[in-house]
């Protein structure tokens, strides 16, 4: 039997290089890898380029990787918790993509599913589709978006198995099985890690064919940006 399993962080981030594109999957600060951040925290690499649904918050997340001056470029959606990019971005020390959050999504998803490129209407008619190509069909403009990939993919889910087989828990799915799918070595690290076999094959999310390395995960924090609590 397959057995993908790594001691830890700081093993499955060995290999990780300066000027490397890395994507991170999560939706805000849910299903974050945090155990993968902290570790690539402290590799003395920099010049990365990361994809990521956001940048994190100041102090947590790739908010801590911005801090450090690792990263070189942000490929992301969502921005707007993070005053260190702001100041980064506004000061020109860092590149910027903003892509709206669905076509985010699919060019994620695109990269692992092998499709270069596709056409799509959202972002025509603003500076989205700038130097971009645009299209008619049916009468309708849409503009031509190319995929997304990346040399090392890091994902968090609830359980997974030493085969790689994972599954992921509420919010915390969002863009973690996308980009387990679009890294040419992905990383899983979970909360729970059984043997192979012992998932029910109907539950899992991403196949293990997606997954080079998995470890169990500790100490999660799994904060919230904005904790709203319904008034009694």
């Amino acid at each position: 039997m397959i057995n993908k399993t790594i001691a830890n962080a700081a093993e499955a981030v060995e290999d990780v290089f300066s000027n490397a594109v890395l994507m991170f999957g999560g939706f805000g600060l849910s299903g974050i890898p945090e155990n993968s951040i902290q570790a690539l925290l402290d590799k003395d690499i920099n010049g990365l380029t990361c994809i990521s649904n956001n940048a994190g918050v100041d102090d947590f997340g790739i908010g801590l990787m911005l801090q450090k001056r690792m990263v070189k470029k942000m490929i992301s959606s969502y921005v707007g918790e993070n005053a260190e990019f702001e100041r980064q971005l506004l000061s020109g020390e860092l590149e910027v993509e903003l892509i709206p959050q669905g076509t985010l999504a699919e060019r994620v998803r695109a990269g692992g599913a092998g499709i270069p490129a596709f056409f799509t209407p959202a972002g025509v008619g603003t500076e989205v589709a700038n130097g971009k190509e645009l299209r008619e069909f049916d009468g309708k403009l849409y503009l031509l978006e190319r995929w997304l990939k990346a040399d090392f993919a890091f994902v968090k889910a609830w359980k997974g198995d030493t085969a790689g087989n994972l599954i992921f828990k509420g919010t915390a799915r969002n863009f973690n099985p996308m980009m387990a799918a679009a890294g040419k070595i992905t990383i899983a690290e979970v909360e729970e890690l059984v043997p192979a076999g012992e998932l029910n094959p109907n539950e899992i999310h991403t196949p293990g064919i997606y997954v080079q390395r998995i470890f169990q995960g500790k100490d999660y924090e799994k904060r919230i940006e904005q904790r709203t609590v319904a008034k009694g």
